[in-house]
């Protein structure tokens, strides 16, 4: 089953290029539900969310929909003291297993997550702080991609994120992998030019991707989708709501609802 998607959905800029104008903020969500079948939770990322605010989201949605949660910047960047964060973390998420519209949990690393063995063994606490959760992990730097990541990544039943980047040297090339149940693969865009040096966040992911661009991903997550149970597809070129035609195009190419 391959869910197609964006990385978010609650963008200012939206309004207008995607959102009508006079369409109110509390039903964004439902709007976007109408076409896409899922979505990648990523205010998580800067605060821990309520269980009672994920509810109110997984309402405005249908039943079959799903939503996959970024995982708190504390358990990612933080990686000491932080065994507090991940109770609150798997608590808030509770509204949504209980839904059955829960996917996973993305844990996004920071470039600076070098491939030694002291993240290796946060990796495997990482899996035992979230036993019973699906996780995809996303690394930034490219030391990363090896035999032995994805032994070790199936070692621990955590899922492999795929991205699709610019190819700039230290960055996780557009490997596609599956090392659990779970495959996942995220559009960041290929705008190299304001990938490491930008004023804004979003000027990293300024970029229209061409029809040629994402059919070369065409293949690769038709096999993902054969070797996992779930696929998730998901463009994170955000900027003025390029995501939306990302993902619109990659339904087409794909086939998928």
């Amino acid at each position: 089953m391959i869910y197609v998607g964006t990385s978010g959905y609650s963008y200012e800029d939206w309004v207008g290029a995607y959102y009508p104008e006079d369409l109110p903020k509390k039903d964004w969500l439902s709007f976007y539900a109408r076409e896409f079948s899922t979505c990648e939770v990523n205010f998580t990322y800067y605060r821990i969310p309520d269980p009672w605010t994920l509810e109110r989201m997984a309402r405005k949605t249908p039943p079959h929909f799903i939503f996959t949660v970024k995982a708190h910047q504390d358990m990612t960047h933080q990686r000491e003291g932080n065994e507090a964060v991940f109770e609150q973390f798997v608590a808030a998420l509770r509204p949504l297993l209980e839904r059955g519209q829960f996917g996973c949990v993305l844990a996004q690393f920071p470039y600076s997550f070098h491939a030694n063995q002291e993240n290796r063994d946060y990796l495997r606490l990482f899996r035992e702080r979230l036993p019973d959760l699906p996780v995809v992990v996303e690394f930034r730097n490219a030391r990363w991609i090896s035999p032995r990541t994805f032994e070790l990544l199936r070692e621990c039943d955590l899922g492999f994120c795929c991205v699709d980047q610019p190819r700039l040297k230290g960055l996780i090339p557009p490997v596609a992998e599956v090392t659990s149940s779970v495959a996942y693969v995220r559009f960041h865009g290929r705008n190299a030019a304001k990938w490491w040096q930008h004023e804004q966040a979003w000027e990293r992911y300024d970029y229209t991707y061409s029809r040629e661009e994402l059919l070369e991903w065409v293949p690769k997550i038709e096999r993902l989708d054969r070797e996992a149970e779930q696929t998730f597809v998901f463009a994170n070129n955000h900027w003025r709501g390029q995501a939306v035609d990302t993902a619109r195009q990659l339904k087409l190419l794909l086939g998928t609802k």
